[in-house]
């Protein structure tokens, strides 16, 4: 009972930090003054110095796009440039680590652009200290503000009515997320966790002398500087292998309660600024009752399933009376209860900073855990949470006012063709490719012959197999980036076959909510009427839960009966 307090006061307390952070992410992107702009906007502008940028040039929406496009690839570039020469690298390299292969750096640098962050690699053994901060903290960093300029040109097209169809900045949005929102907030938290016991340092493997009288090695390095962004940024990418599982990333349980905090605040404060930008509080009170009713009613499920443990163990005798649970690739310092409740939040979420291992959750469990990934609505990501929301409220609104007898209309203005198309392709585009990719690796493996010996991909080759080729493609498109340990990804066809899955499940939301949005800033608001759809009615919030668990549930439901669902009824 206590496990489940501590959960439901952190999220509590979440939410209470989000209201404020929310009004200060209104004032910032309003243009509004703050109290630290005499350290920030300074540094801002020098940014735009240096990179010669006109902050203020206005943009429509393909201009846009091709800004936040155009400096990705230069990104994608670097990065793999970098992980293909760090075993070159004249510093940040004092444990001398091998440069990656190139499938695993097309890999690893795909999956950082895309704020996905899975990792093929041990973060401490694969990774130098430099590749660690100048790649992965800074992609941490630019692909989160990346996030929040796409959201906020999107909540920007809902406020206003421009014909010309000016968008806004790309630039001056994301120099002004990274530089005003993410970095204090990061600084806040690093201090934080260096204060919990996270270690900064740039000093090489630590040796030490066992109690057996053993050599060992303990990786180290500057590991809180990035622990900040990668939960701040709904990233995930740890330092370590074991990410949040590794005593080194999360020491005691004020550090665990500081990921907890840090995941969940930007998405939730996004929601509150949408409130304050739009002045619509009653809109972006629904939305978050939404979500949150979104997030309980997938993740509630997933911890009492594995509150109960896994009934082929307890015939064994293997269901601790102690404990109350079966602690097997659980976080044995907190509990089940925490354990499964901080992996629902990091599936809602795309961080994937797990800290357990997703393999030993029981199988019923892992369709909560893979809808509330698919979904990416219920909070999401930092930014592209709120635009996956949008696309679900779109097609809800078409839908009721369609019900009622009404032309189409979102915040008083008509939906037309257009923003259906859009709206309908973002819908599917991301099941399609995920269940496609899914059907090739089962046909490869299905068709090699004496795949075990000669693909080694699978552990468990039957329906947890399938589960696990199923869960690290729709990790894969979400974002989320954390996977089976049984599956063998670090290797070509793993490494290659995901990309597509990654970079289709990032920019297509991303283009399509710009796209429908630019659409709706030209058009002019009218005032509601008599019979108009009210956006912030307990009504359409039921609607767009009805809407939300068809598209993004029920068109998943065929392949959950090949994976989680048969590995349940087959071990009963």
């Amino acid at each position: 009972m206590l496990d489940i307090l501590s959960e439901v006061l952190l999220f509590g307390l979440a939410a209470a930090l989000a209201l404020p952070v929310g009004r200060y992410l209104a004032r910032v992107y309003g243009n509004e003054p703050t109290w630290l702009d005499p350290v920030l906007v300074p540094l801002e502008r020098a940014f735009y110095r240096l990179a010669g940028l006109s902050p203020t040039a206005p943009m429509r929406w393909p201009r846009y796009v091709g800004a936040l496009l155009g400096i990705n690839a230069v990104w994608l570039l670097w990065a793999l440039v970098v992980l293909l020469l760090q075993d070159h690298l004249p510093f940040g390299n004092p444990d001398h680590i091998p440069a990656m292969t190139p499938s695993q750096a097309l890999h690893t640098a795909v999956s950082f652009l895309t704020s996905t962050n899975a990792q093929h690699y041990a973060g401490e053994t694969g990774a130098a200290y430099f590749t660690q901060l100048v790649v992965f903290t800074f992609l941490q960093f630019v692909s989160a503000g990346t996030s929040l300029a796409a959201g906020l040109a999107v909540v920007r097209a809902l406020g206003r009515e421009d014909k010309t169809g000016n968008v806004g900045n790309f630039y001056q949005d994301l120099v002004r997320s990274c530089v005003r929102v993410l970095l204090p907030l990061c600084l806040v938290f690093s201090v934080l966790f260096v204060v919990g016991g996270v270690p900064m340092t740039w000093e090489g493997a630590a040796q030490h002398t066992t109690l057996e009288g053993a050599a060992s090695t303990v990786a180290r390095g500057p590991v809180a500087a990035m622990l900040a962004i990668k939960e701040l940024g709904s990233n995930g990418g740890g330092f370590f292998g074991p990410n949040d599982a590794h005593p080194f990333e999360n020491p005691t349980f004020f550090t665990f309660a500081l990921h907890h905090l840090a995941v969940l605040l930007l998405p939730m404060a996004f929601i509150v600024m949408l409130g304050y930008y739009l002045r619509r509080p009653r809109f972006a009170a629904l939305l978050f009752a939404v979500m949150t009713a979104g997030l309980l009613l997938l993740a509630a499920p997933a911890v009492w399933l594995e509150q109960r443990g896994t009934p082929a163990l307890t015939a064994l005798g293997l269901y601790p009376a102690a404990g109350g649970t079966q602690l097997e690739g659980k976080e044995v310092r907190f509990g089940v209860v925490p354990t499964a409740s901080y992996a629902a939040l990091n599936m809602a979420i795309p961080a994937g900073t797990i800290a357990g291992a997703q393999d030993s959750y029981v199988p019923l469990a892992q369709v909560p855990f893979m809808l509330l990934m698919q979904i990416d609505a219920f909070f999401g990501g930092v930014g592209t949470g709120f635009l996956n929301m949008f696309i679900y409220v779109v097609i809800a609104a078409f839908i009721a006012s369609l019900m009622v007898g009404r032309s189409p209309e979102l915040l008083g203005k008509k939906v037309e063709a257009p923003e259906m198309q859009a709206a309908t392709l973002v819908a599917v585009a991301q099941p399609v490719v995920v269940l496609a990719s899914a059907a090739l690796a089962a046909w490869v493996w299905a068709s090699t012959p004496q795949a075990d010996t000669t693909l080694k991909w699978l552990g468990n080759p039957g329906a947890h197999g399938f589960s696990a080729m199923l869960y690290e493609l729709i990790s894969a498109a979400s974002g989320n980036g954390s996977g089976f340990g049984s599956l063998g990804s670090n290797t070509t066809f793993w490494n290659l076959l995901p990309c597509l899955a990654m970079l289709s499940g990032r920019f297509v939301p991303l283009i399509g909510a710009l796209l429908i949005a630019a659409g709706l800033l030209t058009k002019t608001a009218v005032p509601p009427s008599a019979g108009a759809i009210r956006l912030d009615s307990a009504t359409f919030g039921v609607l767009l839960l009805v809407v939300i668990g068809i598209l993004g549930a029920l068109l998943f439901f065929p392949a959950l009966t090949l994976g989680p669902l048969a590995e349940f009824f087959g071990g009963r």
